[in-house]
């Protein structure tokens, strides 16, 4: 975590303390006089769009004395979690623990979920389409190509009977090649989350988060053609392992789960407190 550092004595100061015969400044390790500035510890946590970094702005303004948030903005969900396991910011609120245990296979990560914060409503949309009973044979379909978000995506449209998953393997970890039935005869387009709202000028269906797509003035509600809320897959504030324990965490935690944070989840339709 990290210190902003307090003010030194002012030269004319201490000038005037030496003439006036005062005692000089405590030695290295002792107390504070009475009245001293204490020193603040501030803590980066890093987001990459609304409502996450709301969220992590409310924290900011509920995070207990001694310490204060640093919202870092980021433009991807692997940078946010790259800069925390290289130990570059202290924790990031942009992910679900599929994802991050994903993260951590693929990089000999140590990031751990600490907190989870708020539960969101998944959604497929179409620029054609009003029904997905409307959708045609031959379809270009977007899905994400994270593995923990290709298989939220095709459980969700195996739910709908629009395919059929081989039932010996996961859903959850479910890929394309797990299909064993595609009566439409479905074409899947696979592209990150940050590249989905692009894939929607061209594609019949994609799937995409409420805080992306809402860049297109959509959400799971009004626009959503079949929608999912599973907390399997709620936002959890990540820090590294060797931090889940720290004093630091423990206000982070605090922070994420009051009050201040609620009434942000509270007030996004799309988005459901996922603590107590």
């Amino acid at each position: 975590m990290r210190l902003t550092s307090t003010r030194a004595l002012a030269p004319a100061l201490a000038a005037a303390l030496l003439l006036t015969g005062c005692a000089a400044q405590p030695a290295p390790g002792a107390a504070q006089p009475s009245g001293a500035p204490a020193e603040t510890v501030t803590i980066e946590v890093a987001a990459v769009t609304a409502p996450m970094t709301d969220v992590v702005l409310a924290a900011a303004d509920a995070i207990g004395e001694g310490y204060e948030i640093e919202l870092v903005e980021v433009s991807d969900y692997v940078t946010a979690n790259t800069i925390v396991n290289d130990g570059d910011v202290d924790a990031n609120f942009s992910q679900h623990v599929p994802y991050m245990e994903l993260f951590n296979e693929a990089n000999d990560g140590t990031l751990t979920a600490v907190q989870p914060v708020y539960n969101f409503v998944i959604a497929f949309y179409s620029k054609t389409l009003d029904d997905i009973a409307a959708l045609p044979t031959g379809a270009t379909v977007a899905i994400p190509d994270d593995a923990s978000n290709t298989g939220r995506a095709l459980k969700l449209l195996a739910s709908e009977g629009i395919v059929t998953l081989d039932p010996a393997v996961d859903p959850y970890a479910s890929t394309v090649d797990d299909i064993t039935e595609n009566p439409k005869d479905l074409e899947f387009l696979q592209v990150p989350i940050s590249s989905l709202n692009a894939a929607y000028e061209e594609a019949d269906l994609v799937f995409q988060w409420p805080s992306h797509i809402a860049a297109l003035g959509l959400n799971p509600d009004d626009d959503g053609l079949i929608t999912e809320l599973d907390d399997t897959f709620a936002l959890h504030l990540v820090v590294r392992g060797e931090e889940a324990d720290s004093d630091a965490t423990a206000a982070l935690i605090d922070a994420f789960s009051s009050d201040a944070v609620r009434e942000v989840i509270e007030a996004n339709p799309t988005i459901e407190v996922a603590f107590d």
